[in-house]
Parts: structure tokens; sequence; C-alpha cells
């Protein structure tokens, strides 16, 4: 089932919703996503949401760490209001260096 999941996770596509203001994979009718607020060059993640039906699998990291990687090509600050955000941090130090200085992950 690991493998499974591995490749399972691959073919996550993420979208940036701008319209909506969320980043989002859209799988099926349910839609995992993580809500954000953009003002100037900084980027304010205030709410991941997983559907209990895909709850347990990962999902909400998978999405979190894909949103790291676009907000990092795209040069913005973070700002993680998100304890989800903020756990996932905790968790992936090296993802600390995208968080606008002055806010302390502990």
């Amino acid at each position: 089932p690991h493998t499974a999941f591995r490749k399972m996770k691959a073919d996550y596509e993420l979208i940036d919703n701008e319209a909506a203001r969320r980043y989002e994979f859209q799988l099926g009718p349910d839609i995992p996503r993580l809500e954000y607020i953009k003002a100037q060059d900084k980027i304010y993640l205030t709410h991941t949401e997983v559907p209990p039906s895909l709850a347990g699998k990962g999902i909400g990291s998978a999405l979190i760490g894909a949103v790291l990687k676009d907000i990092d090509k795209k040069g913005l600050t973070l700002v993680p209001l998100c304890p989800f955000v903020a756990l996932y941090l905790q968790r992936n130090p090296e993802w600390k260096r995208l968080v606008m200085k002055g806010i302390r992950i502990e």
C-alpha cells in the first residue's frame, strides 16, 4: 500500500485557484484546499481543509508540500496562520526559510 500511495501522490496536480483564493487538489467531488491571502510579496496561509472522505491519507501534507514549492518558485514570503501549516513546518524545517522574518515556528 505504501508504493501505491507514493504513485498516487505524484498524480496530484496543484491548482492555484486565484478567484477563490485557495490552492487545491481536484480529486473528484471532494476538494482538499489551502486558503490564502496574498498581499504584495507575502502569502498568508489561513486554513487547510481536507474532506472527511480523504482524511488520514497524507493528502493535507502533500498539499502543503506542493504549496510550499509553489511559494518558493514564486519568491513569496510565507506567513503561516494555519496551525496545520505550522505543524508541517516544524516537521519539515527546511521550509522555514520561506517564513517571514520575526515569526517563530517552534
